[in-house]
């Protein structure tokens, strides 16, 4: 495996490029966040940089690049595999009755006798990601490692977009199959977060949408736990996440709020918080962020001395506790992973990772790491 890592900016455009090797490049990883990238003369460009490659990428709330974060720019990492193969599909989220057959129908059309990965891109909006993770995890064996994101929009909520062999769009679910029979992959997910105030019950929701918790309006009992915050919402309520369990003995799931609703009174999560659970409001400070990116790095590490890729996901919500310091997040995978990790990714709506209730499940406010070596 070698590659090169890319930077786009208005002014500059693309920087960093070879074109003597761009041919070669079978994969093409790409993350922006500027409303020029979705011009299709802006992924034509990239195309005739890159030909014969498989091109994917999604809108971000901020792009990361090695150790930097980024926005308002594009970066791209360009990789030549030794021995292995890429496919790429997309599949348009309105084609299906729901989440859970979609994630079905990619996961199904990627398997094959050799592959070891399933890179998962989607629409940060517009798809509930539980019923994603679900179906594919249902389609995929066991060994077949899955990890991915939902596309972001800075904290703007306003529309995110997935690249899959064409330009930009809203509304799609990309997934990239990696295969070859010496081709490794592993995961690592943690958060870092803190639970506070009551355990409390669900007491009314239907998917992602949440309405009367301890038979109270939801709404109104979440502002009352955010305070001055509550004017800022939905974009505050990155910082206070909720977790979600099924009683007092599983593992709590994370869920970061993706809206609100002032009549109905109800919020909308990336991914599932149904009725009869438990769930509680989460808090979490600097250092534990950046511990939890540490250990996610560990759990991922592999054991071995060549160059290899790293594809970090990580939650917005962490980027705005972490503020001027959210560069050590990315900067302690770097140390942990050595030298030869090239480090790509970006920051998310939601994580896909296999840490949780099934093979895959939803997660947010968390690190998520996969190690690729060939």
């Amino acid at each position: 495996m070698v590659s090169e890592q890319i930077r786009w900016s208005a002014k500059a455009g693309w920087s960093g490029y070879d074109a003597e090797k761009g041919k070669t490049r079978d994969l093409v990883l790409v993350f922006f966040d500027n409303d020029a990238c979705l011009e299709p003369q802006w992924y034509e460009m990239l195309k005739q940089m890159y030909p014969n490659a498989m091109i994917a990428g999604a809108s971000s709330s901020g792009n990361v690049l090695n150790t930097t974060i980024s926005d308002q720019d594009a970066v791209a990492t360009a990789i030549t595999f030794d021995r292995s193969k890429v496919r790429c599909i997309a599949k348009k989220i309105v084609d299906y009755d729901d989440a859970e057959t979609l994630g079905a129908a990619l996961g199904e059309e990627l398997l094959g006798e050799s592959l070891r990965h399933v890179l998962i891109l989607s629409d940060g909006l517009a798809v509930n990601g539980s019923e994603l993770a679900r179906g594919f995890s249902h389609i995929l064996p066991e060994g077949i490692t899955i990890t991915g994101g939902l596309a972001g929009d800075g904290t703007r909520f306003g529309a995110t977009y997935v690249i899959a062999q064409s330009p930009a769009q809203s509304g799609i679910v990309a997934a990239v199959g990696l295969y070859g029979e010496t081709l490794r992959a592993k995961s690592g997910c943690f958060a870092g977060w803190e639970e506070f105030g009551p355990e409390r019950i669900v007491t009314k929701s239907k998917g992602n949408v949440l309405y009367i918790i301890d038979d109270k309006p939801a709404l109104a009992l979440y502002k009352s736990y955010l305070g001055e915050f509550a004017v800022d919402l939905p974009g505050s309520g990155l910082r206070f996440p909720m977790s979600v369990r099924k009683d007092g003995n599983a593992t709590p799931l994370i869920r970061t709020l993706l809206a609100v609703d002032e009549e109905a009174q109800s919020l909308t999560f990336a991914g599932d918080v149904p009725e009869g659970y438990l769930c509680r409001l989460l808090k979490t400070n600097m250092d534990l962020l950046i511990e939890n990116a540490g250990l996610a790095a560990k759990s991922s590490k592999l054991d071995q001395s060549e160059e290899f890729l790293v594809i970090a996901v990580s939650c917005v919500g962490r980027r705005l506790v972490l503020g001027q310091l959210c560069e050590e997040e990315i900067e302690i995978i770097r140390e942990t992973l050595g030298n030869k990790a090239v480090i790509t990714g970006f920051y998310s709506y939601g994580e896909l990772s296999e840490d949780g209730e099934s093979r895959c499940s939803l997660h947010n406010q968390t690190m998520t790491l996969v190690s690729i070596y060939e």
